[in-house]
Parts: C-alpha cells; structure tokens; sequence
C-alpha cells in the first residue's frame, strides 16, 4: 500500500506544531507559576523557610574598637558643673578642638586644655580613669556614636579626641538626662572590674597649624 508523500509531510508538520505546542503551553504555565510564587512572597502570602532567614549586616559603629565599660551599679549623672573636659582635635579640621570646648562650657561644662591628637576616625573619644565615670557619661550623652576608654589616670577629668566624623554635638534640646535616676548601663558594656586600664595618652605634638588652630 503506498502513501502519498504530501499526505505524509502534512501528518509529520502537524506532529511538529503539536508538541511545539505542548512545550510552550508548558513553558508558559511554568513561568506563570513562578510569577504567582515570586508575588507571593514578595506580599509575605507565602513563607519560605529557607528565605526566612535573619540575615545581619555589620553595625555602622564608624570603627569603634574600645568596648565601653559598665557604669558602676547606683552610680548617680555627674552635673555638667562636676565634669572637667579637655579637648583634643585629631580630626585634621582647624578650631574644631576649641570651639567644641566652648559649646561644651555653655552647657555648664569646666573648660580644661585644648590640644591635638593624633589622627582619628570615627566620630571620637572619651577616655577617663575609674574616678571620673559618671563625669565620662554626662558628657557621652552629648556626642552621639562616641565610644568610652578607660585608662589609668588618678583624677576625674575626662579628655574627648575628636575625630574624623565629628559632627558637632547633640542638640542640647535632645539630651535627657534624668539627674534623680542612676546611670543607665549601654548595651554589651563590661564591668569596669573586668577592663584592664590603657595607658594614658597626651595630647599629640602640634601639628603644622598648632592647636591654636584646633
């Protein structure tokens, strides 16, 4: 029995186009399906275990190295009045170490030495001895993102180093301080027990422009 060749040709196009066909309509149901899935997600429909995960990012603490040390249990905010500051600039800008010491004793602050630091990032630094704790808190609670250092002076002064991203000081309006509550201890402090004191540091040789111009 012969076939017509046309006849033939027909019949093979069509099988052709058929399973084209049944490919695309399941392509086309597939990415359907993975459209409906993504806005789901994305609408929090649907919860995927694995992309429920907590993924963390890295905390921006401008590189603050030095963990901060817990107040003492009861310790009760030094007045501003109590509190001796010496400012030190390691910024690199001119005036930044006096003109910060004089918006500081306009908040009741006692004016101490002014001077240059060696060359800082981050925002600063407050270093103090064991007997100056509550004078390093009242005035960490007018710098944002400054971190403590204890070191082994005797008295209570407290020297700020100011750095790179200093950007001038809490507005004065936005520091609440409760003086009849103790001081709150900030998250991850150690027990000041439990540091070991770093040597004290001085001010740094004057740079080209003198802390006269710091």
């Amino acid at each position: 029995m012969s076939v017509d060749p046309d006849r033939a040709r027909q019949l093979r196009r069509r099988q052709v186009h058929e399973r084209q066909a049944v490919v695309f309509g399941v392509l086309l149901a597939s990415l359907a399906l993975a459209g409906l899935g993504a806005a789901a997600v994305y609408t929090d429909t649907v919860d995927v275990p694995f992309l429920a995960r907590d993924f963390s990012t890295p905390s921006p603490t401008a590189g603050l190295a030095v963990v901060a040390p817990c107040p003492p249990a009861g310790a009760m905010p030094a007045a501003p009045g109590a509190v001796t500051v010496n400012v030190y600039n390691g910024s690199g800008r001119p005036n930044l170490a006096g003109s910060t010491l004089g918006d500081l004793t306009k908040r009741g602050f006692v004016a101490g030495a002014t001077g240059n630091a060696a060359p800082l990032k981050g925002v600063g630094r407050i270093s103090y001895g064991a007997a100056g704790v509550a004078s390093a808190y009242a005035l960490w609670d007018h710098i944002d993102e400054v971190e403590l250092q204890l070191d082994a002076r005797a008295d209570a002064t407290v020297d700020l180093a100011l750095g790179e991203g200093f950007e001038g000081l809490v507005p004065a309006d936005e520091v609440l301080v409760d003086a009849a509550a103790p001081i709150p201890a900030p998250t991850g402090c150690v027990p000041l027990e439990q540091m070991t004191p770093v040597p004290v540091v001085g001010p740094a040789p004057p740079a080209a422009e003198g802390e006269a111009a710091g």
